[in-house]
This record gives structure tokens, sequence and C-alpha cells, in this order.
């Protein structure tokens, strides 16, 4: 029970690390600070999200592929993709919709960010148990 309540922890670390590391006053500022670690390297975006590979690594280690650890997996790969697209969009290709360029000047709220912090540990937890 003792190395559930650490591997959520961690999890949850990690998450809290994420946050920090893509929070913004916009949605253009979130993809700014995203395609800077994107321009240096892909490895370097990638390494941003420590918590996909995490949870991969909880899967491998523990053998439990249940559903809740797919609907976890499953999100956090539609995010880093979704991201990768977002910026692509913004930054290489320079297509943005109108719509989207709309999108990128809206404020986020700062509890918005902890939606991940909310959401997937007790997922987590909940795949794990």
């Amino acid at each position: 029970m003792e190395t559930l309540y650490l591997w959520v922890g961690i999890l949850l670390l990690l998450e809290f690390f994420e946050l920090f590391m893509q929070r913004a006053d916009m949605l253009g500022g979130v993809m700014a600070r995203l395609y800077r670690w994107y321009a240096k390297s892909i490895f370097l975006f990638f390494a941003i999200h420590p918590t996909f590979y995490f949870v991969l690594f909880t899967v491998l280690a523990t053998d439990i592929l249940n559903f809740p650890m797919v609907v976890i997996i499953a999100m956090k790969v539609f995010d880093i993709f979704y991201k990768i697209e977002l910026i692509r969009a913004i930054y290489i290709r320079r297509s943005v919709p109108p719509d989207m360029a709309a999108m990128l000047e809206w404020r986020i709220p700062s509890w918005f960010f902890l939606t991940g912090v909310s959401i997937y540990p007790p997922l987590f937890f909940f795949a794990l148990t």
C-alpha cells in the first residue's frame, strides 16, 4: 500500500512539474513556452511531459493495463500530439485559422492548469487499486 501512495505521489509531483513548465496567462503564451522547447529539440519537448513516461513505466512495472490506465495513456497521447499540431500550425506552417487565432488570445484562468493535477492522480490511484 505504501508503494501505491509513493507512485501516486510521484505522479502528483510530475504533474506539478508539467504545470510549472506550461503555465501562462493565455493559450498563445502556453504555445510560446512549449515552442521554445520544441525549437531546441523535439526530444526536449517530449522530456517536459514526464508523466506520460511515468505512466508507461508503471504499466510495465506492475503489469496493470486496465481501462483507467488506458484512459490516462490515451489522454496523455492526445494532449502531446495536439500540442505538437498546434505548434506546427502556429509557428511552422503559419496558417492559423481565424477562430484559432482568437482562441490564442483568450485568458486562461489559473485554476485551469490544476485540472491535470486533479484528474490524473485520482484516476491513476483508481487504476492501481
